[in-house]
């Protein structure tokens, strides 16, 4: 399957709690995107956490043909409630195919409550990765209960899951299977189906079972 297949809206919202990995797939995807020829963007929304933002990866971006949006130069080291003013841009722009990297957990999907007039126009899908890995939402129940917070709070519908679990180097293809079990309960809990499995492309083989979205490791740890 291909991303644009996999991937068919013009705008995807990518949700999550904090450190499920929505950047690395948020990132991975815009790259795709942009590799299969369309016009791609990918708009840093995530005004709470201070790490691991999508906008530390603007030359990877901008070379490979991706509009990285996000707050000015000014602010970029400051963990402040300002949003980018290209924003509206985007969403005004049906001819480019924009990923929103927005914060973890409901109080950071709260940005999305601002759009939504303009998003619920637009042909979009909002996404809610999930990773067994995380301590907080490592139980079906747990996870879901956050899912259905983030609709409350953005008055958006999630229309879709993303097993994202990992342990970062120490990730094994067992680790992303336990994802795919936990992703199929929360599934089950909620209705929402799973529109892929994230993984290196180092697990393809071992992973075939799986509807697997391969990824590079972008978001590197300062020392690595």
């Amino acid at each position: 399957m291909t991303v644009l297949e996999r991937f068919p809206h013009r705008l995807t919202l990518v949700t999550g709690h904090y450190g499920t990995g929505k950047t690395e797939f948020s990132v991975n995807l815009a790259l795709a995107l942009a590799e299969a020829g369309e016009r791609a963007a990918l708009a840093d929304l995530d005004i709470v956490n201070p790490y691991f933002r999508s906008r530390e990866r603007r030359e990877l971006l901008e070379a490979a043909g991706v509009r990285l949006i996000a707050t000015p130069q000014a602010l970029a080291d400051a963990d402040v409630p300002a949003l980018p003013a290209e924003l509206h841009a985007l969403l005004e722009d049906r001819t480019v195919r924009g990923v929103l990297d927005i914060g973890g957990d409901p109080s950071g999907a709260r940005v999305l409550a601002r759009y939504r007039p303009r998003i619920v126009k637009e042909d979009y899908r909002l996404l809610y990765v999930v990773n067994a890995a995380r301590p907080e939402v490592r139980t079906a129940e747990r996870s879901a209960e956050v899912l259905r917070a983030i609709e409350t709070v953005t008055g958006l519908a999630c229309t879709g899951l993303v097993n994202n679990t990992h342990l970062c180097g120490e990730t094994t293809a067992e680790d992303i299977r336990e994802g795919a079990a936990l992703a199929e309960e929360v599934s089950r809990l909620t209705g929402v189906p799973i529109v892929c499995h994230v993984a290196e492309a180092r697990f393809q083989d071992q992973l075939r079972e799986l509807s697997l979205f391969p990824i590079e490791i972008r978001m590197k740890k300062p020392w690595e």
